[in-house]
């Protein structure tokens, strides 16, 4: 067949133009999405219903919408069912020219039974930078853990009008204090992980030598059973703004905070002037010491701002409270104003403030409000937090009134983020083992010495002699005490601090001394909430959770 002269140039010519054209599609499509994210409406109800009431009364937007809106490519995201999707490591990659968001640490003051609300202080302010601000921004928040929702604890999601949604999702069960977990959550990759897995030591030889799960050849089996559990979860608070949920280490016994990868996944999704809000568990002594000189260290990231929650009746039990016990009525003293206490307790605050401090980081307080505070206890609080070097304090309303009750803080979390972060690790790796446990224990806990028992110092000159003394430490100590001493509150001072044991997580990269008698296996209360939780087997309804 003949061709007209002149079409082969001009097929020729149609066919560069068509390329031309797929391949600028394709740069349009890696790079940077602006969000097109739709909150969803919340109608608070008073008396605020169960957790369970609200979490059912509101409907969640498909998963692979709201992927779509935060600037997720469809093969970038693994639905699970309709309300959660596993993401794919690859955003990574094809984000990598992309500047980082604001970094927010969420933490704490020292914990008590009558709780604080971390979770709840998260949720509510990325409801309140999103929904409300018209700010892009994503909460990283652990994976609530099988321990806490069949135990006594709340379930680490947040609850009333600031929580994930739909809450009876609690599906990894990997231990908190393992070291598998503690790798999951450090690791920035699947060729990292498989490398941090291989290090594990499982044993000791006859010779003195550290066995590996390499030497047993196990890592490849490891890496296979992993290879899905690296992927953080896409899940969404009650105002339609995006959560991460990945990995669940305690903080008391591990290291106590999300996944890096999931914040560097969020960092780059929300975009330059967008914020990523993450959690430390326990107080700011133990969770937030461990973001930084763990989590920071593993990561390269750098925070912007720490938000310190406290709220005025865990402040009067720093201030010499009578305990509680869970079931029975509160003692008169945390229901009625009492300032005295109120003042007292804010030592516990000033404390957690000057903690923060020493990495350089501006602190805003949350004060998260109670029904029975008075007006003239937290507008104490604020006062003394911001004499004691507070950027700011705010009273927040978030478990009443969602993300509408979180504004000022977010407003308060924004500012701060402007102002200059002088960032500095606690301690060089180069220290020896044991002046790294003395330096946390004395600048962070407030202890005048460290006392080691013939086991712990036998096992750290073991793990110099095996080349491990330059791995930053993970005091597994109560959560309770600045001290080793649950039962002392507020700031103790004057003891020595006990390191009964010293072990190593080669894999995960840490030494963590034992403190005192702390356990690396939590128990459950006398009577577990798993008595109470069942499965209507018609409606498939779940009905004793919270």
């Amino acid at each position: 067949m003949s061709v007209a002269p002149g079409v082969g140039s001009l097929a020729a010519a149609l066919r560069i133009q068509n390329v031309v054209k797929s391949s600028r599609r394709w740069m349009q499509e890696q790079q940077y999405r602006p969000w097109t994210l739709r909150s969803l409406k919340l109608q608070p109800l008073s008396p605020v219903p169960s957790d369970i009431e609200i979490s059912r009364g509101q409907t969640p937007k498909a998963i692979d919408l709201l992927a779509r809106e935060i600037g997720l490519l469809s093969d970038e995201l693994e639905a699970y069912g309709r309300a959660k999707a596993k993401v794919r490591l690859s955003l990574l990659h094809r984000l990598r020219a992309q500047p980082d968001g604001k970094y927010v640490l969420v933490a704490g003051i020292t914990p008590t039974p009558l709780g604080e609300g971390k979770s709840t202080v998260t949720i509510g302010l990325v409801q309140a930078l999103t929904a409300h601000l018209k700010l892009s921004s994503f909460a990283c928040l652990r994976q609530p853990s099988q321990g806490p929702t069949f135990g006594v604890k709340g379930g680490a999601a947040g609850g009333g009008y600031a929580q994930v949604i739909p809450m009876e999702e609690t599906q990894f069960d990997i231990a908190v204090a393992s070291e598998i977990m503690a790798i999951l959550a450090l690791t920035d990759g699947l060729a990292d992980m498989k490398e941090r897995l291989g290090r594990m030591v499982v044993g000791t030889s006859r010779t003195g030598r550290p066995v590996t799960a390499d030497d047993l050849g196990v890592t490849g089996a490891l890496a296979v059973l992993m290879k899905d559990a690296i992927k953080p979860t896409l899940m969404q608070t009650l105002e339609g703004t995006p959560v991460f949920v990945h990995a669940g280490p305690f903080a008391n016994i591990a290291h106590g905070n999300s996944s890096v990868l999931a914040d560097k996944l969020a960092l780059k999704l929300v975009g330059e002037e967008g914020f990523v809000v993450t959690e430390a568990g326990f107080g700011a002594d133990i969770g937030m010491e461990k973001f930084f000189n763990i989590k920071c260290r593993a990561s390269g990231l750098r925070p912007h701002v720490v938000v310190l929650v406290a709220t005025v009746r865990a402040l009067k039990m720093h201030g010499g409270g009578p305990s509680v016990s869970a079931g029975s009525p509160l003692p008169r003293e945390y229901i009625d104003e009492n300032l005295k206490l109120v003042e007292d307790g804010c030592s516990n605050l000033k404390k957690q403030i000057q903690i923060a401090h020493l990495f350089g980081v501006p602190v805003v307080v949350a004060l998260n409000v109670f029904k029975t505070d008075t007006e003239a206890e937290v507008d104490l609080v604020c006062r003394i937090a911001k004499d004691c070097g507070a950027q700011d304090a705010v009273a927040c309303h978030h478990w009443a009134q969602g993300g509408r009750g979180s504004v000022e803080l977010a407003k308060a979390v924004k500012n701060a983020a402007q102002q200059p972060s002088h960032f500095q690790f606690l301690y060089d790796l180069q220290m020896p083992i044991v002046e790294k446990i003395r330096t946390i224990a004395q600048k962070v806990y407030g202890a005048e010495d460290i006392e080691l028992s013939p086991e712990a110092e036998a096992k750290i000159a073991y793990f110099n002699e095996q080349g491990f003394s330059t791995l930053p430490i993970c005091m597994a100590k109560t959560h309770l005490s600045l001290s080793h001493m649950p039962d002392k509150k507020g700031v103790p001072t004057g003891f020595v601090l006990p390191i009964r044991d010293v072990r190593a997580s080669i894999g995960a990269g840490f030494i963590y001394p034992l403190v005192g008698t702390m356990s690396t296996m939590p128990g459950l209360p006398t009577r577990p909430c798993f008595y109470d939780i069942d499965l209507d087997p018609d409606t498939e309804e779940i009905t004793g959770l919270f």
